[in-house]
């Protein structure tokens, strides 16, 4: 007999179901198979939890279809794993199965693991220049639950940092799980723990790889011929053997948070599995999020910093366009897309024969319009969505519809005459390369994202995250338009804002210049004029445990029509310290409530909006209702 859970993504089927093993099957199922079975008239897939001698269902058991593979997909530790993940954020247990197990390919279980080449000399670490560095790279390697904050200098690698760190669990005999944002992390992540550990022993999961190839990678690690897993936010769930080190780099980037149900975040699910498993954990970043200031305010981790001295030493001469200096120097500084300070800033880092980074919030050319007149946002006549422009010489279109919008006028005022309300990277380029003839522009963003750039003159426009790396650093870097960051209508619009920039910063060359056009009143200019993103992350957490929301409480938020959302607030058994906001309209047809709890209560309020989902599920209730809890957006 097998427990197994049926891959139907219904609420209230997220439990074991028993069946009977035909003796054909009995030396291939076992726990973590893959299985097909009969359930409610269909074929559908499982997954076998455990075998069993008896059951305690009363009545008859039907049988095992067929075994999918003779591989195990599930380990005792990634079961667990999953079951908590699903419990915490409110989900089914085969969801959450599916973000951390790879389609069955049959050919890559036949595959043979290639031999490890021979094993570098280890290198010496750069932990030494963080306090409590080297203390918690000791305890990876007596296999103690160390769990640290790491706060990356603007001058480091942090990719041979982490690759150090790896080298430093794997010589104690542990796995290690490695969680990055992007492909060009995991490149250069990639190259350096070759570097540190040769071939073969570690491998990089990441979805552009191919079906196939992820499988094959996904099955050295089940098997535990390879012990090191590095990847992207998938990789969490990497089925390492005996893990003794977890790790995520810059978890403040939105592609760590899951955009599939039940939507949890890669930090928080390597916090989750540090916790299971005893197993060190590494918060990595330039910058720092209010969850990983949490994290350090609880007690629960601690710091790895550079003490002041060094910090001050490494880090870049950021210079505001909106202090008083500039201002009085040139009145029309605070207003100035490019004030005298930028270009001052470039023309001497191009003299000098170094490349200058261009940070642009928006891709595009012109990707918002407004009214000349009266800056009423210009929109589709038909559709209500934005308009843009794609270059100088092309009419305005839809965003949405991409219908042209040559006869538009203004509902408000009647004017006809348009401005650009947010300026893109493609226009910044073409107006730097008129303000600084014969010097190249290059642009990186959107689906054309360069990964490095030569040491030569040029000027380089890019959009956050995009920015390439060079070699030496830039000349100088210019981060535009600042109030497009922080404007922006959403919590953690300064958090990210700070968080941006720190990244692009620090591409500069050892103590270069950076201009960030922005107010030097404001607490992320400031916090990046001190280099101080731990500060900045104490305030940001003080102000949101002040004001009730997130890290500091637990919230959930709810979407769906108007009757599905009203029925499951009402079916909840919601915890004491609940406190249902709105609902409040998404579009025509859907709208969101959101439940905020005490963080003590988190646990209480998954549990009771799970059992609620599931009491609609097993009514047939009409219409889903999405449930995240601590959604990464609640503007």
């Amino acid at each position: 007999m097998a427990h197994l859970l049926v891959d139907v993504a219904l609420p209230h089927l997220d439990r074991p179901f028993d069946y009977l093993v035909p003796t054909e099957l009995d030396g291939v199922v076992a726990a973590g198979s893959r299985v097909r079975v009969r359930f409610a008239g269909r074929l559908v897939d499982a997954y076998v939890l455990a075998r069993d001698e008896r059951s305690e269902h009363v009545g008859d058991l039907a049988y095992v279809e067929r075994a999918v593979g003779e591989e195990p997909v599930l380990t005792a530790e990634t079961t667990a794993l999953f079951r908590a993940v699903a419990d915490r954020w409110a989900g089914d247990f085969v969801d959450v199965v599916r973000l951390g197990v790879p389609s069955r390919h049959a050919r890559a279980e036949t595959s043979a693991p290639k031999d490890p080449g021979e094993l570098p000399e280890a290198p010496p670490t750069g932990f030494d220049r963080y306090r409590a560095g080297p203390a918690f790279l000791t305890a990876v390697a007596d296999g103690r639950a160390a769990r640290a904050v790491w706060t990356a200098l603007p001058d480091d690698d942090w990719a041979q940092r982490l690759a150090e760190a790896v080298r430093v669990a794997h010589d104690a005999g542990r796995g290690a799980v490695v969680v990055v944002p992007d492909a060009r992390d995991l490149a250069r992540l990639d190259a350096a723990l070759t570097a540190a550990l040769g071939t073969g022993r570690h491998v990089a999961l990441a979805a552009d790889l191919g079906p196939a190839e992820r499988y094959r990678r996904w099955l050295a690690v089940r098997r535990g011929v390879v012990r090191v897993a590095v990847g992207t936010r998938a990789a969490a769930y990497a089925p390492v053997t005996e893990p003794g080190l977890l790790a995520i780099w810059d978890d403040g980037d939105d592609l760590h948070a899951e955009p599939r149900a039940p939507y949890p975040h890669a930090r928080d699910v390597l916090a989750l599995r540090s916790s299971l498993t005893g197993a060190a954990l590494l918060v990595g970043g330039q910058a720092r999020t209010a969850e990983a200031q949490l994290l350090v305010e609880s007690g629960w981790a601690h710091e790895v910093v550079a003490e002041r001295t060094v910090l001050r030493a490494a880090a870049p001469r950021v210079r505001p366009t909106g202090d008083d200096v500039e201002v009085a120097r040139d009145p029309a500084a605070a207003a100035a897309r490019l004030p005298s300070l930028a270009w001052r800033t470039t023309r001497e880092a191009l003299a000098a024969g170094r490349p200058v980074l261009v940070q642009v919030p928006r891709g595009g050319y012109v990707p918002s319009l407004a009214c000349a007149r009266d800056r009423t946002p210009a929109r589709c006549a038909v559709c209500a969505g934005p308009l843009a422009a794609r270059s100088q010489a092309e009419v305005p279109a839809c965003r949405w519809c991409g219908r042209p919008a040559a006869d538009w006028s203004c509902p408000t005022c009647g004017g006809r005459a348009l401005r650009a309300s947010v300026v893109g990277s493609a226009r910044t380029a073409e107006e730097l390369g008129r303000a600084f003839p014969g010097v190249p522009v290059r642009t990186s963003g959107g689906d054309r994202v360069l990964a490095e750039v030569d040491s030569e003159a040029a000027v380089v426009v890019a959009t956050p995250g995009a920015e390439p790396r060079c070699e030496g650093g830039y000349g100088a870097v210019l981060l535009l338009d600042g109030w497009a960051l922080l404007s922006r209508p959403d919590l953690r619009a300064a958090e990210e804002a700070l968080r941006r920039w720190v990244n692009a910063a620090s591409l500069v060359r050892p103590g270069g210049p950076v201009v960030v056009g922005a107010d030097a009143g404001i607490p992320a200019v400031q916090a990046l004029v001190r280099w101080d993103p731990r500060g900045f992350a104490a305030r940001e957490l003080a102000e949101r445990a002040e004001l009730g929301f997130p890290p500091a409480a637990r919230m959930a938020a709810l979407s769906g029509t108007p009757a599905a959302v009203a029925e499951l607030v009402a079916a909840a058994e919601l915890p004491a310290s609940a406190q249902v906001v709105g609902p409040v309209p998404v579009d025509a047809d859907t709208e969101r409530v959101l439940v905020r709890v005490r963080r003590g209560e988190g646990a209480e309020l998954a549990r009771a909006l799970k059992t609620a989902a599931a009491g609609r599920s097993a009514r047939r209730g009409a219409d889903p209702v999405r449930i995240a809890l601590d959604p990464a957006e609640l503007g």
